[in-house]
């Protein structure tokens, strides 16, 4: 963890674009131990300030990034800017990318049943050379997790993305970290599904501009209740600013 942090809300945010973070994920597979990456949105910023857990799972995490244009926003607001976005989906993708030139085995977990085996699919077409190591769709028991858990441990990834949903997808990872048996572990909510084909991301330009929230909210209305988050968010940033 890197002592340059910036602090938005009490999330540390590592000063990271898009291209450092690979690096910086690329050399956590090197090392034979749990690393947890998340990347993490006004959203996790608000859900982390009534959650002591989820907090401190952001205190140790070992990289967080600014996965959303609020993020940026805030930083430079509070006079500590970072580099730039960087959207877990793209992410994801680059560190796919990535494991299919070096040979590293990726573990795709959560989705609907059916989701992550058609990610995979979808990622092996796309990549080739891409070694896909399991998948998992995430709707298993809790009679059923322990399994989970050893089979992902007996696949031995470098890369395991978990798609359960935040904060339950870091807290899953957190708590049975030193059993996984993968290098690194990130949370990247519904990425399995835009992956699948299953969700379409917003158009380029609308990526470009930081409207891809809006674009969500447009084609998916159930969100609207979670985005009431952004304005409370906004507030808190401004208060912070002015303390």
């Amino acid at each position: 963890m890197d002592e340059a942090r910036i602090k938005i809300l009490g999330v540390p945010f590592d000063p990271l674009g898009m291209e450092e973070a690979v690096e910086r994920i690329a050399s956590f597979m090197a090392v034979d131990q749990c690393h947890l990456v998340v990347t993490a949105n006004p959203e996790t910023v608000m859900k982390a300030g009534e959650d002591r857990e989820l907090m401190a799972i952001l205190q140790e995490a070992q990289l967080v990034v600014a996965d959303g244009i609020g993020i940026v926003w805030a930083a430079r607001c509070l006079g500590t800017p970072l580099p730039g976005r960087v959207p877990g989906v793209e992410l994801a993708e680059a560190l796919v990318a990535l494991a299919a030139q070096r040979g590293y085995r990726v573990y795709l977990l959560g989705g609907a049943p059916g989701v992550a085996a058609e990610a995979a699919r979808c990622l092996e077409r796309k990549y080739p050379g891409l070694v896909i190591a399991g998948v998992q769709h995430g709707y298993f028991s809790r009679e059923e997790e322990e399994g989970v858990v050893a089979a992902v441990a007996a696949a031995r990834p470098h890369l395991l993305l978990v798609g359960l949903g935040m904060p339950k997808q870091e807290k899953w990872i957190y708590r049975h970290r030193q059993r996984l048996g993968a290098a690194v572990a990130i949370g990247v909510g519904g990425s399995l599904d835009v992956f699948a084909g299953k969700v379409c991301r917003a158009p380029d330009w609308m990526c470009r501009r930081g409207l891809e929230w809006l674009y969500r909210l447009l084609s998916q209305p159930q969100r609207f209740f979670r985005m009431l988050a952004l304005p409370r968010f906004v507030l808190k940033v401004l208060a912070q600013g002015r303390s």
